[in-house]
């Protein structure tokens, strides 16, 4: 019998199993990534619920405030003041925080389309920059208005308690239900 000596192994014998490793290293490079997702659901749910929530709010709530506002309040604080110094300074006023409702609904109406793609669980390219500018401006708006305008705005209304009474009756009238008749 002849013996001859075994071939000497080189490494590309080897490569099959190099093969499954290498597969091996993949997938569970993949699974340990599938494993996050759990944890990414709860976020994405959130962030769809909040979109679809302020979207909703804001054409429910925020324009007809502004709306309120603006042909109640800032009509019946205009109506009531002195004329002169008193209803120069009610109107430079008026006419800033009307200007400011208009730059926050059109600050809206940008971040709108994709924001109802976040609602749907879309990819969206949702402005981070936006978002923050509109609550910015919301927050400084709602400020200069509880702190300046609300103050001068009692003031003005509360000197004839018909004018706060006015008010309010033109508030309730807005939010009374309406009926039609039935011809």
């Amino acid at each position: 019998m002849n013996k001859t000596p075994p071939a000497p192994m080189d490494e590309s014998a080897d490569a099959p199993l190099e093969n499954f490793s290498n597969c091996h290293i993949g997938i569970v490079t993949h699974l340990k990534t599938f494993g996050e997702l759990p944890a990414l659901l709860a976020p994405a749910a959130r962030a769809r619920k909040i979109a679809e929530e302020t979207l909703g709010f804001f054409r429910d709530a925020v324009y007809e405030h502004h709306a309120e506002e603006e042909q109640t309040l800032f009509t019946a604080v205009i109506a009531s003041a002195v004329r002169g110094e008193e209803r120069d300074r009610v109107q430079v006023m008026v006419d800033q925080l009307t200007a400011e409702h208009r730059a926050i609904e059109a600050a809206w109406t940008k971040l709108e389309p994709e924001l109802k793609k976040v609602a749907k669980g879309h990819d969206s390219e949702l402005n981070v920059a936006g978002v923050e500018h509109l609550v910015r401006t919301y927050l400084a708006h709602a400020a200069y208005e509880e702190g300046q305008f609300l103050p001068l705005a009692h003031t003005i209304l509360t000197r004839n308690g018909r004018h706060m009474e006015a008010l309010g009756l033109s508030l309730h009238i807005r939010h009374a239900p309406q009926f039609t008749a039935h011809i």
